[in-house]
């Protein structure tokens, strides 16, 4: 087995998905993004770290490109914004922790807008960036965790394919206090998504 690492010249190809697509965030992207993260704080804020004082300012936005920049030329870490087909920005989904050698595996994190909660279409971002994961950046594994109240996301991991394999005890500090989470994952060859 090759251990190979994968790299992108400058950006990665936007990911077509069923009334859906994924594309770097560009600084462009900076008004819509911090007046959906904003109108969505209250819905967010209980299933992510604590935002710091200056998260939705275009300097900290700026940061946050750079950063995405820099970990996808070290093929550590994929971040995309996700879009309805109309062009409307709806959320966010990040492969990170990206672990090849004999791994060959990511973590997958990702965001809704409150406006466009329980529409399906996270469901269908993941389904997209599935593929990409899998073909494009040659992963074996995609793994996800998620907090255990949170029945939205257990569902869409699910959903998606992905099956539970275990319990972390206080697995990462989420809203200002350690969380318990469910762990899951999706391998290459694991059979399509499940239709419930």
């Amino acid at each position: 087995m090759a251990f190979f690492t994968t790299t992108f010249a400058e950006t990665p190809p936007a990911i077509e998905g069923e009334g859906v697509f994924l594309r770097q965030p560009q600084m462009s992207d900076h008004p819509e993004w911090a007046a959906l993260r904003e109108r969505s704080r209250s819905f967010l804020e209980p299933w992510e770290p604590i935002w710091p004082a200056d998260d939705l300012t275009r300097a900290a936005f700026r940061r946050r490109l750079k950063r995405y920049a820099e970990d996808q030329r070290s093929d550590q870490a994929y971040s995309f914004l996700v879009f309805r087909a109309d062009n409307v920005l709806v959320g966010g989904i990040t492969l990170s922790n990206v672990r090849r050698g004999v791994a060959q595996a990511s973590s997958i994190g990702y965001w809704m807008g409150a406006p466009y909660a329980r529409q399906g279409l996270m469901s269908r971002a993941l389904r997209a960036l599935i593929p990409f994961s899998f073909v494009n950046l040659r992963l074996h594994r995609l793994e996800a965790a998620c907090i255990t109240t949170n029945v939205a996301s257990i569902r869409l991991l699910e959903k998606s394919g992905f099956q539970r394999e275990g319990y972390a005890r206080q697995y990462l500090c989420i809203n200002g206090m350690w969380q318990d989470h469910l762990l899951y994952a999706r391998l290459k060859d694991d059979p399509p998504y499940l239709d419930r």
